[in-house]
């Protein structure tokens, strides 16, 4: 079912300072994003650049999200035209970029999501359109509603900080703990060694900028954490990770 309107609840949301929780969705199944609605979630996060998804995978999760007030994002696999807006026009609500390390790259992720004058995104007859029949309604609202969220995952974003909040458009900023931890030296780990300090104090000056930070629980008493620690959105967990988490529970609690 298409949106109804082009009316982002998570904007809203975010703005009004309400917490969040989301779920980052990595398996081709859309009826995992069927129940992230029904469960009443907050945002779903199609992960396109990890993992198998492609853009019939997207299409078909946008449309068990549908008309709802769960908000479909997609984490595009990098900064290109041709990837920002196909998703865009498949009906996501926004864009999470992924290995940002400058303002130059956050502005051109910004510019390539937005219509003229601001930005250059080619107006299309898809699906965020109602297939042309809605092209007039939908360019008058998309470039304030359409969501764009960088990756804060490496060490070079996090000493560009400042310079990135100063990007017209930038919405929020997601923290990718592990990718940070590994340009900073410390490969494989969630958090390396002084990490979770840098992170927090970046969350801190993100926060007193009057943006939203984002970040994924390691598990539920690690979410719970994070927003004790003033992390506005939560993702609750990857769809595979939870569903390897509670397995695992499930077989420690049969063992003999």
């Amino acid at each position: 079912m298409l949106p109804a309107a082009n009316v982002n609840h998570l904007k809203r949301k975010l703005a009004a300072g309400q917490p969040v929780n989301g779920l980052w969705v990595t398996l081709e199944s859309a009826t995992v994003s069927e129940i992230a609605v029904m469960l009443g979630l907050d945002f779903v996060v199609i992960d396109t650049e990890h993992g198998a998804l492609d853009f019939g995978d997207v299409l078909n999760h946008l449309r068990a999200i549908g008309d709802s007030t769960t908000t479909p994002l997609v984490r595009i696999p990098k900064i290109d035209q041709g990837i920002i807006k196909r998703v865009l026009d498949l009906g996501a609500a926004g864009i999470i970029v992924p290995q940002v390390n400058s303002a130059a790259e956050v502005a051109e992720a910004v510019r390539l999501a937005k219509y003229p004058p601001w930005g250059i995104r080619g107006v299309g007859g898809e699906r965020a359109t109602r297939w042309g029949t809605a092209i007039a309604e939908y360019t008058d609202t998309a470039n304030d509603e359409t969501l764009v969220i960088p990756l804060l995952e490496t060490v070079a974003a996090g000493q560009a900080l400042d310079a990135i909040l100063d990007v017209k458009g930038v919405d929020a900023i997601w923290f990718g703990p592990a990718d940070y931890s590994a340009s900073a030296g410390y490969l494989g780990q969630w958090e390396g060694p002084g990490v979770a300090e840098q992170l927090l104090g970046l969350s801190g000056r993100i926060r007193a900028r009057g943006l939203a930070c984002g970040i994924m629980g390691t598990d539920f008493d690690d979410a719970k954490k994070r927003r004790e620690q003033g992390f506005q959105m939560i993702g609750i967990g990857f769809d595979a990770g939870l569903l390897v988490r509670v397995i695992n529970q499930g077989l420690a609690h049969l063992a003999p």
